[in-house]
């Protein structure tokens, strides 16, 4: 059985290993690059955005995973009626997909450590200085949360493919389904994978003047892109008067649209110094940089989880439903 699934599986392993071999010779190449610059302070400057794209291509590699190697694995199966003949041979069936999962699901997690290793090492001396591999889009191309990235994306197109028994309808769900969970895991449940440090954040002119964002579409007292050294923010309040109250609505978009005129620089200009007389904070959530292993770790064993649940419905519903 193992020997069958690998043979089955060699046009995409040898796809995998081309795509793999340069993407290798890529970051090592890369890494070399960045090792080379001396002025370590210009390294955010020069290569921020390439981590940035790197990252967002990693992210597509367990959807792409899931689509071209779980979907298709056992749904080609069953629209070609092979499975037949192997079931006639005398094996069982949860048996021959236990062995498809298990082997095919090793080598997604060994392309997405290997990946995941040559992407961490190439980007090692940015993240140092910036200090910064906790946001949402770099946190998922570091460590070892992609390996549980990978094979969720493939036991979840392969259970999905079990369930539609269509190739490409089954292809396509798979694609845009693990996206949406990459999506929502960060947003959703990785802030509260451990208790949330909290700190209160003066509002200052010059502070105002640092954040990336201030108003929203309705016009309310919020600020956004605020910075605590050495953590990740997942959370700001708006802005809070000294008592603790939030700032009406009113007095904000009077700062706002009517600052009176003071020929002030920054960001916000007007704006920041008028909302700055005000003595307004805001709290803020964070986790610190140090959870990273830990946050690593949680969400490894959270995808993990999700892929042997995934697994045990495919075995249930093989052995009950598939004919």
């Amino acid at each position: 059985m193992i020997r069958m699934s690998l043979r089955q599986f060699r046009i995409q392993a040898l796809v995998g290993a081309i795509l793999l071999v340069l993407a290798a010779v890529y970051l090592l190449r890369l890494g070399g690059d960045i090792r080379a610059v001396r002025d370590t302070s210009q390294l955010p400057s020069q290569y921020t955005q390439t981590m940035l794209f790197l990252a967002a291509g990693f992210g597509l590699v367990p959807a792409l995973i899931g689509a071209f190697w779980g979907a298709p694995l056992i749904a080609r199966e069953l629209e070609a009626g092979t499975h037949r003949l192997v079931w006639n041979q005398s094996v069982p069936r949860r048996r021959w997909l236990a062995v498809k999962l298990t082997v095919l699901g090793l080598a997604s997690m060994a392309v997405a450590g290997t990946f995941s290793a040559l992407v961490t090492w190439a980007a090692a001396p940015v993240d140092q200085v910036t200090g910064d591999r906790f946001s949402a889009l770099l946190f998922g191309a570091r460590g070892i949360a992609p390996i549980g990235y990978a094979v969720f994306g493939f036991t979840f197109g392969a259970v999905t493919g079990l369930l539609v028994r269509r190739t490409l309808p089954a292809m396509a769900m798979v694609f845009l389904a693990v996206i949406a969970v990459q999506l929502a895991v960060p947003n959703l449940l990785r802030p509260h994978y451990l208790p949330a440090e909290r700190v209160t954040v003066a509002m200052s002119t010059d502070a105002i003047n640092q954040a990336r964002m201030l108003g929203s579409i309705t016009g309310g007292p919020v600020i956004g892109g605020l910075e605590v050294p050495d953590a990740w923010i997942t959370d700001t309040s708006k802005l809070l008067t000294p008592d603790g109250r939030q700032l009406s609505d009113a007095a904000f978009n009077e700062c706002f649209s009517n600052a009176p005129k003071t020929g002030a620089t920054g960001t916000f200009g007007d704006t920041a110094v008028c909302l700055g007389k005000l003595d307004l904070h805001v709290d803020v959530a964070y986790q610190p940089n140090r959870r990273f292993w830990p946050f690593q770790w949680i969400e490894l064993a959270l995808y993990l989880g999700l892929s042997a649940l995934l697994a045990a419905v495919g075995l249930w519903r093989i052995q009950r439903r598939v004919s």
